[in-house]
């Protein structure tokens, strides 16, 4: 792929054109200094001073006897050693703040490309739920996700001259607590023709849209062939949907072929095959049955996080996995 065709997928790029088929958002320029926070891991884990007083972070501590045990005793360190204060971005704060007060107050964030999901373990929430600057810097600054914009965003291009774009941008998404994880779709364009399409929540089976597949696929293939495929400039990308309820498809998010990009139920080589054979029809896939569930970030936490004792949650998970893993195996050598 070339920088073109990464560029095209970053979320300011595409979203003014497909403003009226996505959902409400706005998006704001970073500063460099912003940035180079998100960067800079030389000393603590420092989050931004608030203006607002906000605290990204729940209180955890219950009862006063308790506190001491959160309290660094003078003279413990070096006090030749002055502690960095924290970073402050009060023009950023305000503007973020008026932007979730005009988006309902409880926002998505991400930045250029990518969505800091690997980090929604360490929030409130246990998502990607903000409603506040405080909040946004945290999942930001948590994030392995967000190494790919900052550091590695061109790293796939033939046509290579940096790492990282001139300019980051946050985009703020309107956060709709009713959206349902099972009706999001990724769509893989080859040669602007639509090839495949696969369900994006691939961690549960959701047997009710066994029965809705036809229709769904209908769906979306009119809304690629009215909304998106002479508006995209791209030969080769993805883009994901949304289906509401009433039958309304909604733009999330453009990506390039390959790459950072995940297949979901495909591969690669069975999209691209799926173009070369002639006749060969639009293929849809969904996970149609419990043994077809696959992991994804959702459940990415620190490992040291993870109880996996004898008798934990952990412990007895990671056993039905296997067991599970074991009665297929035996499944398909037995039918072969």
């Amino acid at each position: 792929m070339k920088e073109e065709e990464v560029n095209r997928c970053q979320i300011q790029e595409w979203f003014p054109k497909f403003k009226s088929v996505s959902i409400k958002t706005v998006i704001q320029e970073l500063p460099e200094a912003f940035i180079q926070y998100l960067l800079d891991d030389s000393g603590p884990f420092l989050l931004p001073l608030s203006i607002s007083n906000d605290d990204a972070l729940p209180n955890r501590i219950h009862k006063p006897e308790e506190e001491e045990d959160y309290v660094v005793s003078e003279g413990s360190e070096d006090e030749s050693e002055q502690a960095s204060p924290p970073p402050c971005f009060p023009e950023l704060e305000l503007k973020i703040k008026e932007a979730i007060e005009s988006l309902g107050g409880s926002v998505f964030p991400k930045l250029n490309w990518s969505a800091p999901k690997d980090s929604a373990w360490i929030s409130s929430t246990g998502n990607l739920k903000c409603t506040s600057f405080s909040e946004i810097a945290l999942l930001f600054r948590s994030s392995d996700s967000l190494i790919h914009d900052l550091c590695h965003a061109y790293d796939s291009c033939i046509d290579k001259t940096g790492s990282r774009p001139l300019n980051f941008f946050l985009a703020l998404r309107k956060w709709y607590p009713s959206l349902r994880p099972e009706m999001e779709f990724r769509c893989f364009v080859w040669n602007h023709v639509l090839v495949g399409i696969s369900q994006r929540e691939v961690t549960s089976f959701y047997p009710a849209l066994l029965e809705k597949k036809s229709i769904l696929e209908a769906m979306i293939l009119d809304f690629f062939e009215e909304n998106v495929r002479m508006r995209f400039e791209s030969e080769n990308y993805t883009f994901d949907v949304y289906v509401n309820k009433d039958g309304r498809v909604k733009l999330l998010d453009f990506n390039p072929w390959g790459a950072f990009t995940l297949p979901l139920l495909f591969t690669w080589e069975e999209l691209e095959q799926n173009y070369k054979e002639e006749g060969n029809d639009l293929e849809f896939r969904i996970v149609d049955s419990q043994c077809g569930v696959r992991p994804s970030l959702k459940t990415a936490v620190p490992y040291d996080y993870l109880d996996t004792s004898a008798g934990s949650g952990w412990d007895q998970f990671l056993r039905n996995a296997d067991e599970e893993l074991r009665r297929q195996t035996e499944a398909a050598e037995a039918g072969a």
